[in-house]
């Protein structure tokens, strides 16, 4: 039962995280929180990781009935979380770099408007997006009535939820000093390709939810010829 517990734990965790890159999305949330001193953006980093839980608890335990009750299919979450994505790689890709003086005067005037992103679009669906909670629906799809098998599944989603939930905070809030190691250039570089990737992910995910939309109407075409 422990082995079977801690296999569980270790599967879902790497799966979910490997999805979520964290490391990719702390140079995002960086240039997200660039008006932020660094205590802000610490505690807006802790913000993000307890949302992020949050989102991934809904998911592993009522994320298939709330789906249901609105009428969305994984499909609809996927294009649609994917098209979001999409859009803010696309814009901080063609963002225009800012001299001293404008950030400055930015961080005067949107110091706010970055602390209201926590939970959108910084946790979802930067963080905790589509194919992340996709894959927390799919990982809990099969948690059987019995009691047993359900107390460790429950177990397995709440510890990978807040490991998960850890490993986003530590990263998020030491964004500036992954920076500061690769240097202004360097961070430059780096903010363009996580930007790039961001618009990848969000493109592959519209994708995916596309090619499952289409795919059983293609099938049903083709069994009626």
């Amino acid at each position: 039962m422990v082995e079977s517990l801690i296999s569980d734990i270790m599967f879902g965790f790497i799966g979910l995280i490997s999805i979520i890159n964290p490391f990719g999305g702390a140079f995002v949330f960086l240039d997200r929180t660039a008006p932020l001193t660094s205590d802000e953006r610490q505690a807006l980093a802790r913000k993000i990781a307890i949302y992020a839980a949050c989102v991934l608890l809904v998911a592993f335990f009522i994320g298939t009935p709330v789906l249901r009750f609105f009428g969305i299919s994984m499909e609809a979450l996927r294009i649609g979380g994917g098209l979001t994505l999409a859009v803010g790689g696309w814009q901080m890709l063609n963002a225009p770099e800012t001299s001293a003086a404008e950030q400055t005067e930015v961080k005067r005037v949107d110091a706010e408007t970055a602390k209201s992103r926590a939970f959108f679009p910084l946790t979802v669906p930067l963080t905790t997006g589509p194919g992340s909670i996709a894959t927390a629906i799919a990982l809990s799809a099969n948690r059987t009535h019995k009691l047993s098998a359900f107390v460790i599944s429950s177990i397995a989603s709440v510890a990978i939820t807040f490991a998960v939930a850890l490993c986003v905070y530590l990263i998020y809030s030491r964004a500036s000093v992954l920076a500061r190691y690769l240097g202004v250039e360097g961070t430059k570089v780096a903010l363009r390709v996580s930007a790039f990737l961001l618009l990848c992910i969000g493109v592959q995910i519209i994708l995916t939810g596309v090619s499952e939309f289409l795919t059983p109407i293609a099938t049903m075409r083709a069994s009626a010829g």
